[in-house]
């Protein structure tokens, strides 16, 4: 039976939904600085004192039983509402303080978010950040994050979303003029289907398509890859790209200085299409100081001024 009277504390619940997080004892163990023994013999203790089995265990995984899912569930956002009372305890009137953690698509990681956390860290010297690059949505509050970066993905009724970044972006293709001089320049998206192409792949396994627009036309096409490359790696992509190895699509921000620069060449510039920039989207129920701090630095506004996604008209 299950011992009521030596309940599991709040840090071992946070050990418990970390393993659920990332699925697996060593994973929880790097990111909490313990040993993968103490995580999982706090996770006994756990199930000790509850009586019933949260995770089963096996030789290539760990998975949640269904009494550990409706615990993970249900705890993750009581944890994620005391952490961010503790960093508004912890918080002055003249200070910010605490740690700010933002799950992030890589696509921002290369030249829209740095800077912006640059600025904000000289800003606010007493607060601690931690990225997680993830191209998939996920629920930030059952992650135990603060806020999340994501284009124009359907949020839940209860997040806020604010602009980050460039209002609006497109894709661009190009390839090295060595390559165009060998290969021929192609005149419609549909020619790309004869040349050999670098394709990126999204951490959730997705080839990230190739979608063209011009005037009322849409063309999407699925070209053969000769190399594929996580987009985490797009820089690796890009170099290979002007080395002659084939057309790359990705971001026309990340090429534009490689084109600007002469090494790289556009391909079907009249057919690039455009979209909306990224979001910061966050729970209305949860702003912990650093947060709102950050809010603030991208946004110049209040929170109390601020749309929900729903409210907003326009999404990708």
């Amino acid at each position: 039976m299950a011992n009521n009277d030596d309940r599991p504390a709040l840090d071992d619940l946070s050990i418990f939904l970390m393993v659920f997080e990332t699925g697996g004892f060593r994973a929880a163990a790097k990111r909490l600085n313990l040993s993968p023994s103490s995580v999982s013999e706090k996770i006994l203790q756990i199930e000790r004192h509850l009586g019933t089995p949260l995770l089963v265990r096996t030789t290539r995984s760990v998975v949640p039983t269904e009494a550990g899912r409706a615990l993970a569930l249900r705890i993750a956002p009581l944890l994620a509402e005391a952490r961010a009372a503790l960093q508004d305890a912890a918080s002055s009137q003249y200070a910010v303080r605490g740690l700010l953690r933002l799950n992030v698509t890589g696509a921002v990681m290369t030249d829209i978010l740095p800077p912006l956390l640059d600025r904000f860290l000289q800003t606010y010297p007493e607060v601690r950040v931690e990225i997680i690059v993830d191209d998939r949505l996920v629920d930030i509050v059952a992650a135990g994050c603060d806020a999340g970066i994501r284009y124009g993905e359907h949020l839940a009724q209860d997040m806020i979303a604010v602009p980050i970044g460039p209002r609006t972006q497109g894709t661009a293709t190009a390839a090295s003029p060595s390559y165009l001089k060998a290969h021929g320049c192609p005149s419609h998206p549909r020619d790309l289907l004869n040349h050999p192409s670098i394709r990126l792949r999204f951490s959730s396994g997705t080839l990230i398509p190739w979608e063209f627009e011009r005037g009322d036309e849409a063309v999407v096409i699925d070209p053969k890859a000769r190399l594929i490359i996580g987009v985490d790696a797009a820089p690796a992509a890009i170099d290979l790209a002007i080395k002659g190895h084939g057309v790359i699509m990705t971001f026309e921000n990340w090429l534009d200085p490689y084109i600007r620069a002469g090494v790289l060449e556009p391909v079907l510039s009249d057919w690039w299409p455009r979209f909306e920039g990224p979001w910061l989207y966050f729970s209305n129920r949860l702003m912990p100081a650093p947060l709102r701090a950050f809010v603030d630095l991208i946004s110049g506004k209040s929170p109390k001024s601020m749309e929900t996604k729903a409210d907003m008209s326009s999404e990708g």
